[in-house]
């Protein structure tokens, strides 16, 4: 019991650090170690990386494969922290352990997330600095 209320706790106060812009660039900047050469080409590699799992999860239909891709997509997300897709995938992960099937709207929550993330980090692309 006590372990499920502090799991609870965690994750609420989770979403309210989480609230905000799509990633959190104080995170992302903290990975990176401040190096924004660095930021942008993780943030490339991110948006690649988010658009090839999501299409295969929606192609997913045994259980294994879509728990490979929503833990993919977590792990790429919290790396950046693209809180709200690392949030959903958890949540479908762990419905789809307890036995429930990912629902195609769970699905789509995810994709919505995923496509307003990627279209942040195509904003603060478009601005990158060209090399010298």
């Amino acid at each position: 019991m006590a372990r499920n209320t502090a799991k609870t706790e965690a994750r609420s106060h989770q979403t309210v650090k989480r609230q905000g812009r799509p990633i959190d660039l104080v995170h992302l900047a903290k990975q990176c170690l401040g190096d924004e050469a660095l930021e942008y080409e993780v943030l490339r590699q991110f948006d690649m990386r988010v658009a090839t799992y999501l299409g295969r999860l929606r192609l997913a239909e045994a259980a294994d494969d879509l728990l490979v891709n929503l833990n993919a997509l977590k792990g790429a997300s919290n790396g950046v922290g693209a809180w709200m897709i690392a949030d959903l995938a958890m949540a479908a992960e762990e419905a789809i352990r307890a036995g429930r099937p990912l629902a195609p709207e769970g699905i789509d929550d995810i994709a919505m997330a995923v496509e307003e993330v990627r279209s942040f980090v195509a904003g603060i692309l478009v601005n990158e600095p060209a090399e010298i």
